[in-house]
């Protein structure tokens, strides 16, 4: 049946290529369209005859530049993928709708490199039905509505919204399909033919970064991989978990990376683990976005990704969300066995990208108060479902960063000094980390001020401990699930935390802010915005977008002390401070999370430092909220916001009595037995 109406679909879409018969304004759009559906016709074509595969490099990269080239900065200027483009052409509501269209349709792409026919076929007939409203109406002379082109899109969304879901949680949880699996483990690397076998944007990153990785000689290969491997297996020792029980990991990481994956998928496979690969979603109506979760390469362009992240406001209600909720749900009860067995994701993250803040379009869609509030509950609700088929208590996780060489001339040095900073001495750390500890066990709040432009001026609350001897209140983090080594963080007590946290430039998600800023009262946002805009408006609305998540306040989840002195100072070197990753940032200075805490899930696990010391301070008050309204406890969010070294003026400890003692004071470590920090500051 999909195979005839594949055929079907294919016959209509070639007439309409040819000639599209609706009012003269639409043409344009129909047949580019069509054009466009045809080339992945070709592609599903070829991968299932096995002919892609043969085909030469340069055919390859012709077919890749095709496929993209009109989302691509200067030609995404007269695309039909551009909202604002389409709305000039195809007129106010009709344009946003169709530009909403025709994005959802290039998700077609990943599918067709998938072997994933139904989900192509699904998508053509959608044009298809959109396609015949328009002729229709033509022949009959009458306009077409704009409620009529929401209510196909949003039949579409909601009739396969079971399909897609369980397709979803089935690729996250399972190795059922393994197309990326086969090419990390089976693909000649020698060559970069294998690069183009994904189907997504093959950009300089991804052709550059193997082309460097192939010149690595296999030692080094090997000690990448066992650093970002042996991560994972420490982190579930060292909280107390049980590796053993489980039997499956997801790797994401970057397109271009292979040699580095290769070598990860064999470590894990000797320690009984087997590897699951999965794409970064590709579609918007399942929830596509510019922060990539699962295996991406360069994104052609942020502005396309950005305009079109709420495409599902076109159908976003309260009979979708709760479908939508209902189906996932089944998901994971089908998936159910599969989901016990899944011990956690480790991440190989990326950074270097040139910095990136969206224009705001006033065509683009958005979402309105009530959507808004309706995500943010799916969120919550979903989160809760996951967590109890992958339970907090049993899975754990890895992170590590590398830079790409869009990062500049100096790429190769920068990549070898990322992997010092990522294979530091924990042990050393570890000490001078424990000294700071046992000074912060003793405040009853910790003053932080910002020196030059920085306006930071904030009070953090502090658990208060009943048993000094046994208990403490930070974590001494080290090597293993949060990759470099550098930071000791608490949770922070939300009554009594309060004040102005402000830093002048940072990179969150893959995108940049100038002056952002967040005010707190009783630890949770009142006020927040950044200099991006000219609008002040526009500015508060793209941080409640991409940092809130649409939540209208969050709270202060998060307050640690960076101590990766080296790291800063490479930054530094190489002038990428701007660039580097919250990963890597965040031990640079002090940093404090909005949103959850980074004990979500497992407040209730207790969890220990090396020096045998209970951490107590693992919720606050919104968390504690879980035991009489879940849905209240979690945001499902966690962002890290670091002051570098350099904007910091003062952080001390207070105790109860009013005394301080000052750990970092312009911009240096004081507190004795921190010394050892400041030499990357001295070299």
């Amino acid at each position: 049946m999909i195979k005839e109406r594949f055929i079907l679909s294919v016959q209509r879409i070639k007439e309409i290529a040819k000639s599209a018969e609706t009012e003269a304004q639409y043409q344009d759009y129909f047949r580019k369209t069509a054009d466009f559906l045809l080339q992945v016709e070709d592609i599903v074509e070829r991968v299932q005859s096995g002919v892609l595969k043969q085909e030469t490099l340069k055919q390859k990269q012709e077919r890749n530049q095709r496929l993209y080239q009109d989302i691509l900065p200067g030609q995404y200027e007269e695309s039909y993928a551009n909202p604002a483009y389409a709305v000039s052409k195809l007129g106010e509501n009709i344009g946003v709708i169709l530009s909403a269209v025709y994005a959802e349709l290039r998700s077609t792409i990943a599918y067709a490199y998938d072997r994933k026919t139904e989900a192509v076929l699904i998508r053509y007939e959608l044009f298809l039905q959109i396609y015949t409203t328009f002729a229709v109406s033509w022949q009959e002379k009458e306009n077409v509505s704009y409620e009529e082109l929401q209510d196909i899109y949003g039949a579409f969304a909601y009739d396969y919204v079971e399909q897609m879901t369980f397709e979803q949680v089935e690729e996250t949880f399972t190795c059922t399909e393994r197309p990326a699996y086969h090419i990390v483990l089976h693909a000649d690397l020698l060559t970069n033919d294998y690069l183009y076998d994904y189907g997504e944007y093959i950009s300089d990153n991804e052709v550059q970064m193997a082309d460097f990785l192939r010149k690595l000689p296999e030692e080094e290969i090997q000690r990448i991989a066992d650093t970002f491997t042996e991560g994972y297996r420490i982190g579930f020792e060292t909280t107390g978990k049980d590796i053993s029980i489980k039997e499956t990991v997801n790797i994401r990481y970057f397109i271009g990376f292979e040699r580095v994956v290769r070598q990860a998928v064999i470590n894990f496979e000797n320690i009984g683990m087997e590897t699951i690969l999965y794409r970064a979603q590709p579609s918007f109506i399942c929830g596509r976005s510019i922060q990539k979760n699962g295996y991406f390469a360069t994104i052609p362009n942020k502005q396309f990704e950005c305009d079109h992240e709420y495409d599902k406001a076109l159908f976003y209600h309260n009979q979708y969300r709760n479908r939508k909720l209902e189906t996932y749900h089944a998901a994971l009860e089908n998936y159910k066995a599969k989901l016990a067995l899944f011990g956690g994701p480790a991440v190989i993250e990326s950074f270097g990208e040139k910095p990136f803040s969206p224009v705001t379009k006033k065509e683009a869609v958005k979402m309105n108060d009530r959507q808004q509030k309706l995500s943010v509950e799916y969120m919550a609700k979903a989160g809760e479902l996951l967590n109890r088929y992958v339970k907090g208590e049993e899975r754990s996780f890895t992170i590590i960063a590398f830079p790409i060489p869009e990062i500049g001339a100096a790429f190769e040095q920068i990549f070898e000094d990322v992997i010092k900073i990522n294979t530091l001495n924990y042990e050393k750390y570890q000490h001078i980390q424990q000294t700071i500890i046992d000074t912060l066990d003793q405040a009853d709040y910790v003053k932080v001020l910002g020196c030059g432009e920085n306006q930071t001026n904030l009070q953090i609350a502090l658990w208060k401990l009943k048993k000094p001897e046994k208990e403490t209140i930070f974590e001494n983090c080290v090597a293993d699930v949060n990759i470099p080594v550098g930071e000791v963080f608490t949770s922070p007590v939300l009554e009594g935390t309060e004040g102005t946290l402000h830093v002048t430039e940072v990179f969150l998600n893959g995108l940049q802010y100038q002056n952002l800023k967040f005010d707190f009262k009783d630890g949770m946002v009142t006020d927040y915005s950044c200099s991006n805009f000219s609008d002040a408006s526009e500015g508060k609305k793209y941080l409640k977008d991409h940092v809130l998540h649409q939540h209208d306040t969050l709270p202060m989840g998060e307050f640690a002390i960076g101590t990766n002195t080296v790291a800063y100072m490479t930054a530094r070197k190489y002038s990428i401070g701007n660039v580097m990753p919250i990963l890597i940032a965040e031990k640079t200075g002090p940093h404090f999370a909005v949103g959850d805490t980074c004990y979500s899930h497992e407040e209730d696990i207790m969890t220990y430092n090396p020096d045998g010391k209970a951490i107590v301070a693992r919720e606050n008050s919104v968390s504690a909220l879980r035991h009489t309204d879940m849905e209240k406890a979690y945001t499902n969010c966690h962002t890290d916001i670091t002051i570098p070294y350099d904007e910091l003026g003062l952080l001390t400890a207070v105790k109860k009595d009013g005394t301080t003692v000052d750990i970092i004071k312009n911009g240096r470590f004081v507190l004795q037995g921190c010394e050892e920090l400041n030499k990357p500051f001295d070299e």
